[in-house]
């Protein structure tokens, strides 16, 4: 029976140990993390954190030192198990002698297809991603948002079912950012399962169904983007606030008032939980102050991010 997962892992732990001192350093501490099938996963982290190591991994490009990953069910150290996969390594290095064409055609080569699928799939894919009129030109000339473009051409020449990108909008303008977006949005409604590496917090916020934030090489946090981000707090505006009751809120709300502000005549109150909230509605009215809106506020996935790496 087909896994409904693309990636498990299971107590994934990668050890370095210094040749000379015997000192060891373990760079991924045990991680267990489930990806399902066609759906968009984004792994989190701050540098050094193991994000690389544990993807280097999933592609048995590195070996575990404990733990085993699988791939669509398969053991992820079978060869047929990478079949699958499309990879956009961050620091790739293409020959720069190649035209983008010549490239894909390399690569397509490389991944098993025969001389007509590449013939059909190098024309689409130069046109998937903008660069239709520079599969002619040499790779040297091209920008590195450009090099971007073709290298995630080249990791879906084969049609993968995976699609593990390690920072795929790097050195890329916004637009393109939004095009590479448009496309990944529209592999995964194909069915296609996109892991996603990236620095660029807004991004993963944006694109993907789920995440992961690895701190310390140990899984910190796993869940949907929507949950981790839900309502952490109300904020209360309104006008012709005293001060004198403006001061009240800040003095009485203690540990559930988070902040105050004034713009245009309207005073603004960051409140952390319901309860308070309303108290400072019901307050607010007793002085007749106008209540121009009560909003559920949420959290941004950077302050999810900040919060699960300063340990707060």
């Amino acid at each position: 029976m087909p896994s409904d997962y693309a990636i498990e892992t299971e107590g994934l732990t990668k050890i370095f140990r210094n040749f000379w001192s015997g000192a060891e350093f373990v760079a991924v501490d045990g991680i267990s993390l489930r990806v399902r099938r066609g759906t968009t996963f984004g792994l989190l982290g701050p540098n050094g954190a193991g994000k690389t190591t544990f993807v280097k991994m999933l592609l048995s490009a590195a070996h575990a030192t404990k733990g085993r990953a699988l791939i669509f069910g398969q053991d992820g150290r079978d060869p047929s198990a990478r079949q699958p996969i499309g990879y956009l390594p961050e620091n790739h290095r293409f020959p720069t002698y190649l035209t983008g064409a010549g490239m894909l055609d390399f690569y397509g080569a490389l991944s098993g297809l025969d001389g007509a699928a590449r013939k059909r799939r190098i024309p689409e894919l130069l046109a998937l991603t903008g660069l239709e009129k520079w599969g002619d030109v040499r790779l040297g000339k091209y920008s590195k948002g450009m090099l971007q473009r073709v290298g995630l051409a080249q990791a879906l020449m084969h049609e993968p079912a995976l699609l593990i990108l390690d920072e795929p909008s790097d050195g890329v303008d916004p637009i393109g950012r939004r095009q590479i977006r448009d496309m990944l949005h529209a592999l995964e409604e194909r069915g296609v399962t996109v892991f996603l590496n990236s620095h660029l917090l807004a991004e993963v916020e944006a694109f993907c169904r789920d995440v992961a934030i690895i701190h310390r090489g140990k899984l910190a946090v796993q869940g949907e983007v929507r949950d981790l981000t839900a309502g952490s707090g109300y904020r209360v505006k309104a006008e012709h606030v005293p001060e004198r009751l403006a001061a009240e809120l800040t003095a009485t709300g203690a540990a559930l008032f988070a902040g105050a502000g004034a713009q245009n005549g309207f005073r603004e109150f960051q409140f952390g939980t319901r309860e308070a909230a309303n108290r400072s509605v019901d307050l607010l009215r007793s002085e007749s102050c106008e209540i121009e809106s009560v909003i559920r506020t949420a959290s941004t996935l950077e302050e999810v991010f900040m919060r699960t790496v300063d340990g707060k």
